[in-house]
């Protein structure tokens, strides 16, 4: 069997084993240890699965990842995001699709104490679904804006796919988590005027909010801005830090998980069971980012030993001279694994073949960082996998149809594709902020 036709077919039985149910990291490791063993012996796979776990647990920047998950598992049980939805709802209320739009700001806003798309998506759908449900909103508007909105966390800093892919292509992590400030801002600023539109033509989607008494509004408005302090905080010190460089980004998670208990002693809004609960949700979460990991990376060794790089060189070769080919090659490839891939195996399966090939072209890879996990964030809410689609469905006791989900976000990865021609077509929207700091 050639080294192209073993690599196809085990992304083949891969495929399978996930259309069983079989966990992720399972199937790619299972898959992997299949493949070392035929294309060797018994005792090389073996050796494998002996070496990987502890290569990969052993790396001093991946300890970033627990110190931001437990940033956020501490700001959601200390009620930080109830507080940003309550007062983006007071600010953007009024607007067509004011509700729809205070949870786009809510997610952003989360995003600054969760690295996790996945989290964020979870807290604010438990939130704001409600929210919106008791004001007539649309069932997929109002669904598909917490699993759309979810996706600015892998954006806004912190965010544990730039640390992860920071690591792997050896970019500089704090640089990457500047870059995806402007992005997600962007991000979120396009959501906001498709959702305005959308409303604003069709107000049988979201049905206005009238306020009767402006004063009181105003009262409300103003002392909503007292429950925001918290994320001022927190940005402060992580996106500080890193912007002064006084903290490198495995510190600025530490400082974000004890700025994060100290918000939440302050509030008296963090029991003790909230900080045991905060501390196992990162313990689980990390020790699945652990599993998928240890699988993706035997998965990704043994294709590059199956010899899948020269088949992907070759598929995009002819498009690899042009810089804008090879961007749009990697976005099709992308596309095409974000249907069925995990987030971190997509990364650990791409990187070996695509760095090489933007280097030589002498691309940003900062900047390449900036739309690898742009794309990774479309995965999140494209069919058939879309993690943030089941993550929604769950948060909202699966009341709701998934097909319903899925439609709210169609409209959110329309204003995908208008951001994304933007981040291609003008990468000092990503390269700013990081290069007015290393100039």
């Amino acid at each position: 069997m050639s080294t192209g036709v073993l690599a196809f077919a085990s992304l083949v039985l891969m495929l399978f084993l996930l259309g069983i149910r079989v966990p992720i990291g399972v199937a790619m490791g299972a898959v992997a240890f299949g493949g070392f063993w035929y294309i060797g012996n018994i005792n090389i796979a073996l050796a494998v699965v002996r070496d990987t776990p502890f290569s990969f647990a052993a790396s001093w920047d991946l300890s970033a990842i627990p110190m931001f998950l437990l940033m956020g598992s501490i700001a959601s049980n200390a009620g930080i995001a109830s507080g940003l939805f309550r007062a983006a709802r007071a600010w953007f209320g009024g607007l067509p699709g004011g509700l729809a739009v205070a949870t786009n700001w809510a997610c952003a806003g989360f995003g600054a104490a969760s690295g996790s798309s996945i989290a964020a998506a979870a807290v604010v759908a438990r939130i704001a679904v409600p929210e919106m449900l008791k004001a007539k909103y649309d069932k997929g508007l109002a669904t598909g804006v917490c699993a759309s909105g979810g996706t600015l966390d892998a954006l806004i800093p912190p965010s544990i796919t730039f640390v992860i892919y920071g690591i792997f292509a050896e970019v500089s992590v704090a640089q990457l988590l500047l870059a995806g400030v402007m992005p997600g801002i962007l991000t979120a600023v396009v959501y906001m005027i498709m959702i305005i539109g959308r409303c604003w033509w069709n107000p049988k989607l979201a049905p206005p909010i009238v306020y009767e008494d402006r004063a009181a509004l105003w009262r409300e408005r103003w002392s909503s801005l007292t429950e925001i302090w918290p994320i001022s905080v927190l940005i402060l010190g992580v996106i500080g830090g890193l912007y002064t460089g006084t903290v490198t980004p495995t510190e600025g998670g530490a400082t974000g998980a004890l700025l994060a208990i100290v918000i939440g002693l302050v509030q008296r809004r963090l029991s003790w069971q909230g900080f045991v609960d905060a501390v196992k949700d990162a313990i689980g979460t990390t020790s699945q980012l652990l599993f998928v990991g240890v699988g993706a990376i035997m998965y990704t060794k043994f294709l590059a030993l199956a010899g899948i790089g020269p088949v992907l060189v070759e598929m995009v070769g002819s498009w690899s001279i042009d810089p804008l080919h090879l961007v749009i090659a990697a976005s099709i490839v992308y596309l095409v694994l974000g249907t069925f891939m995990d987030p971190l195996g997509m990364i650990l399966l791409t990187i070996p073949v695509f760095i090489p090939m933007f280097q030589a072209l002498h691309m940003d890879l900062v900047w390449f960082g900036v739309i690898v996990v742009k794309y990774i964030g479309i995965s999140l809410l494209t069919p058939p996998v879309g993690f943030n689609i089941y993550v929604v469905a769950s948060a909202t006791n699966n009341e709701i149809p998934l097909k319903t989900i899925y439609r709210g976000c169609y409209w959110f990865l329309g204003a995908e594709v208008v951001i994304m021609i933007l981040l291609i077509a003008f990468p000092e929207i990503s390269l700013w902020l990081p290069r007015s700091i290393w100039r």
